[in-house]
């Protein structure tokens, strides 16, 4: 099918037509985390309560009917404010409801809807001043964002093609394809200075470039969408929310190589995600967008959605190649790299969604205004997936230079306490990176993040996951369970990696469990030294990076279970020493009582003790004391 270029006027003018047929428009957030809290079921009774209203329900936009009455109801992707999801906006109102159940539905109906007044329980409130916000300029954590890739997530339906053309979409590709020659696309890329969103950071522009110059008529380009990271779910959102901009910036990135084939390569347990982008593959190919003669161009393009198992070591570049190819998921020695021999051996761009979602932005605006946001090594934005202990938990958007302590306080809210208040003081660290990250400190609050200034404290952007750690968290816990997940996800080719994981998590093991001595973490420094340096892929080098960045910085925790034998946290069970303290029990037998093994000796009516031979630290004991005499538990 030819695809004229007028045709997106085309498209543009007949979702306006059905736009300007309904009155107000419900958005219901239908991002993964929203659809877990029940954003299905809030959708649905606002059907119902629309119907019990007289008001017609209109659920996928045609130019036919009238204003007024007719309220189109629609989902979106991901609206970043997980923490207070499902979450509900009213246009053109601007309000922006949380937290919103189903039983809800009514009263937003009669009251937004009918009256046009606004349900104030359903608000957020600042923090600050404890005044409700209407929408999102009002609330601290949109207000102090930037967000661009994000910007129309949180509105736009995912599933309509129509909506993404209404709003300009497809045009920077057309553009790309009819008016500009793969030279200019790679060159207007490198002005901007877009580099990688997935990790290290390699200049996109660059690795275009390398695989332009290639000789050979068949090229491929990749999306990876392989996110694995514990705690990171930026580039899920982004599919979920906005699948044409990523397909966008794929189309751009095939032309400026001279690609004819392009790919998405999703984890399986990215199902909305999956169903998503394979929807709007196949939109845009039943409009010619995608296909033989793109845009009339009389260039082929063809995408392909591939799903992976959901390996961790697939994020990186030869083994997803390889698992593409049907073989086992494993890196490859570079070089060759991608650009030269990748799929199929033939010339191959790999870049993770975020950075593909970025470039059609700076098509449309140009390099010179891209570079305007941002820091000079580090133009434009990153997103975040904001976790752990922190008010505010959910995805965020911010320019490059952003300082920790900005997201972390101003939009993240605060450090909270394990039972979810707030904790003016309770800052310990942040982990950033995830498994091939690393951790920052107090000190590093105000260090302004990017992929320059984070390398000179021996951390990275990464994927983006910020995992935020209060003062009752135990940092060599921290390591260990970073450790687990790489060792556990380690592929086994090279044995720095396969090995030296694993025995990098045994002395671990025995740094919490008590049997560490005075050569156990010298032995763990060298080590991982080694498997920095002699692992086969990046993500085997990174690997050590929690266990080195927190033994920088937290050394004295680490001392204290190795030569105390002490916790300070109180969260390795082995190291606790559970003791009674006499002048607060009243020898109820409680503790008696609860205790499985016995432990806990004494009489009546007189304070009782622990026999920490026979105690095996369970910690049922102290829950049960309601004069909270038991300590060290």
């Amino acid at each position: 099918m030819n695809l004229p270029k007028d045709t997106l006027e085309s498209i543009t003018a007949r979702h306006a037509a059905a736009a300007a047929t309904v009155g107000r428009r419900i958005v219901i957030c239908a991002g993964t985390g929203c659809v877990a809290t029940g954003a299905l079921e809030v959708r649905e009774a606002f059907l119902r309560e629309l119907a019990a209203a007289g008001l017609e329900a209109v659920v996928e936009l045609q130019a036919e009917g009238q204003g007024g009455d007719r309220v189109h109801v629609s989902g979106s992707g991901c609206q970043g404010f997980c923490q207070m999801g499902p979450l509900v906006s009213i246009l053109p109102d601007g309000i922006l409801y949380a937290k919103v159940k189903p039983v809800d539905a009514a009263e937003i109906v009669a009251v937004t809807v009918r009256e046009h007044g606004v349900v104030e329980r359903l608000l957020c409130q600042d923090p600050a001043d404890g005044h409700h916000c209407r929408g999102p300029a009002e609330i601290p954590f949109y207000r102090k964002q930037s967000r661009t890739v994000l910007n129309d997530c949180g509105i736009l339906d995912p599933e309509d093609i129509g909506e993404y053309i209404a709003g300009g979409g497809y045009r920077a590709a057309r553009r790309a394809f009819t008016e500009l020659e793969p030279e200019a696309i790679c060159r207007e890329i490198t002005l901007a200075g877009l580099r990688g969103r997935g990790g290290g950071g390699f200049p996109t522009g660059r690795k275009w470039e390398l695989t332009r110059v290639q000789p050979g008529p068949e090229k491929h380009v990749i999306c990876n969408g392989d996110e694995g990271d514990p705690g990171a779910f930026m580039d899920r959102s982004v599919m979920e929310g906005n699948p044409h901009r990523v397909i966008e910036g794929l189309m751009i990135a095939a032309r400026a190589v001279g690609a004819g084939e392009a790919h998405v390569y999703v984890r399986a347990e990215y199902p909305l995600a999956v169903r998503r982008i394979r929807k709007a593959v196949a939109d845009a190919t039943a409009r010619g967008i995608l296909g033989d003669n793109v845009f009339g161009s009389g260039l082929a393009l063809h995408c392909h959605v591939m799903e992976g198992a959901g390996a961790f070591v697939c994020g990186e570049e030869t083994a997803l190649i390889a698992s593409m190819e049907g073989k086992r998921g494993m890196p490859s020695p570079k070089p060759p790299f991608p650009a030269e021999s990748g799929l199929w051996g033939r010339p191959t761009v790999i870049n993770n969604v975020e950075t593909l979602a970025t470039v059609p932005l700076i098509m449309n605006q140009g390099a010179e205004a891209f570079r305007k946001i941002g820091t000079a090594g580090s133009p434009g934005t990153k997103t975040f997936a904001l976790t752990g202990h922190v008010v505010n938990t959910g995805l965020i958007e911010v320019p490059f230079g952003t300082t920790l302590r900005e997201i972390v306080f101003s939009i993240g809210g605060g450090v909270t306490r394990a039972d979810g208040t707030v904790d003016a003081d309770g800052f310990k660290a942040v982990q950033i990176g995830g498994p091939s990250g690393g951790c920052l400190i107090r000190e590093h609050l105000d260090l302004p993040l990017d992929f320059d200034s984070l390398k000179s404290v021996g951390a990275m952007i990464g994927s983006g996951g910020l995992v935020v750690m209060n003062r009752d968290t135990c940092i060599v816990g921290i390591a260990r369970f970073f450790m687990q997940f790489t060792q556990n996800e380690s592929c086994g080719k090279c044995v720095p990696c396969r090995e030296g994981t694993k025995q990098m998590l045994a002395l671990l093991d025995d740094i919490q469990e008590g049997r560490a001595d005075a050569g156990t973490l010298a032995l763990l420094e060298q080590l991982a030294g080694s498997v920095r340096k002699s692992s086969l892929c990046g993500l085997g080098k990174t690997a050590p990076n929690p266990v080195l960045s927190t033994l920088r910085h937290f050394r004295s925790e680490y001392e204290d279970h190795v030569f105390r034998k002490h916790c300070a946290t109180g969260q390795c069970r082995a190291l606790r020493k559970p003791e009674i303290n006499p002048a607060a029990c009243i020898g109820c037998t409680a503790c008696v009582r609860k205790c499985p093994v016995g432990a806990i000796h004494g009489e009546r009516k007189k304070a009782h003790r622990i026999d920490g031979a026979a105690c095996i630290k369970c910690g049922a004991c102290a829950p049960a004391c309601k004069f909270k005499a038991i300590t060290g538990v």
